[in-house]
């Protein structure tokens, strides 16, 4: 592969896969969770992060100097971003940016365009910024599964070439009547998605194996995580005693009836104590502490109300079905063994998930990005599809 990342003369086409002996099954579609590793990302730039990206796109970005490099719009450590690699990323988020901007800028709400200004830059200028940030972090985590023999090359090019051989190949299996699960053709949009979610997995999965992987947990490190804050895992652990008093609301009740219950409900401080409250029901009962608790939506929300309660605490009034009830919590008993348990791998995923945010994180800061600002001047408003 040449030093600037793309595949010579020769080399393996079309796309970017690593080359194996048997070829990978016709892959699932894209998951909800799947699209949401882009799209964690690109939330994560808006409200205060706009500054962070500005910040991360012009501190190690260098000119060109308006020298002729073709379709290059930019490079990152030394890898060409391609004018058409841009506006796909602009594209992309063109949306969300419109939106936040719209939001911010009061001259845009009634009339939005993108050659208009906001701030000191046009609102074209900031949508560029944004693709620039989106473009380091994704080829930052192509670089490094590149690294770990995980593709052969970073190209968007050949992640294009990739897609159509993936269609190609569920095109042809669905003629042969063979069940494809999924889409049968990928848009470019969720086929990039796709890869790029698979390739975290894979990073995530190989630099968290062994303990000198810059991912690896070790098992203090998930012990610590719990105890530092049991109350996110042990809930199927634990068994609540709750009283709930329930009251049907008569068909002719006045507009002050729930007022007039809570005043009671508060100055008994005890649902067992509530009195003067005609066809009042007041029962106690225990839940969960087997980790096999219910799925269902009444288990969710009590257990939703009970979470949240101190012993000794009552609820607000729930209403539904034409009744109100009220919850308070008696007492609650954890084991923590059992909680561990059960979570402990849960657990060691999340921290697995947050050391690989900030070493990709770190790794994007590091790399260097050259822009060509005479090829970016040359993008305008109609480029823009959304």
């Amino acid at each position: 592969m040449s030093a600037g990342g793309r595949q010579q003369a020769g080399s393996r086409k079309p796309g970017a896969r690593k080359a194996s002996a048997a070829r990978r099954p016709v892959a699932p579609p894209p998951t909800a969770a799947g699209r949401g590793w882009l799209s964690r990302r690109v939330a994560a730039v808006s409200g205060a992060a706009c500054l962070a990206v500005a910040a991360l796109v012009a501190g190690t970005v260098t000119a060109f100097g308006g020298q002729d490099h073709g379709d290059e719009v930019a490079s990152l450590d030394g890898h060409p971003v391609t004018r058409e690699e841009l506006l796909f990323h602009m594209d992309r988020l063109a949306p969300t940016v419109q939106n936040e901007l719209r939001n911010k800028y009061a001259g845009l709400k009634a009339s939005f365009s993108w050659n208009a200004k906001a701030g000191n830059r046009t609102a074209l200028q900031r949508l560029q910024t944004r693709a620039l940030a989106e473009i380091r972090e994704d080829k930052t985590t192509l670089l490094l599964a590149r690294q770990q023999g995980l593709v052969d090359s970073v190209d968007f090019a050949d992640l294009q070439a990739e897609r159509t051989a993936e269609n190609t190949s569920r095109a042809e299996a669905v003629a042969a009547g063979q069940t494809v699960y999924g889409v049968t053709d990928y848009s470019l949009d969720e086929y990039y998605g796709h890869r790029l979610t698979e390739l975290a997995t894979d990073l995530k999965e190989k630099l968290s194996k062994g303990s000198g992987d810059p991912l690896h947990v070790t098992d203090a490190e998930v012990r610590k995580a719990y105890d530092d804050n049991p109350d996110s895992w042990n809930a199927n652990a634990t068994t609540y005693t709750y009283t709930q008093l329930v009251l049907q609301v008569p068909g002719k009740a006045g507009v002050d009836f729930d007022a007039k219950l809570a005043r009671r409900v508060k100055a008994a401080g005890d649902l067992s104590d509530v009195s003067g409250v005609a066809g009042a029901e007041v029962t106690t009962d225990t839940y969960g502490g087997d980790g096999t608790t219910s799925v269902n939506t009444h288990d969710q929300d009590l257990m939703s109300v009970l979470g949240d309660l101190k012993p000794g605490e009552i609820s607000e009034p729930a209403k539904g079905g034409g009744q109100i009830t009220y919850y308070q919590l008696d007492s609650k008993k954890t084991d923590d063994d059992k909680a561990f348990g059960d979570y402990k791998s849960r657990i060691r995923q999340s921290l697995v998930e947050g050391k690989y945010d900030r070493y990709l994180q770190r790794r994007a800061n590091d790399a260097s990005m050259h822009v060509d600002h005479s090829a970016m001047a040359a993008i305008n408003a109609k480029d823009v599809h959304q």
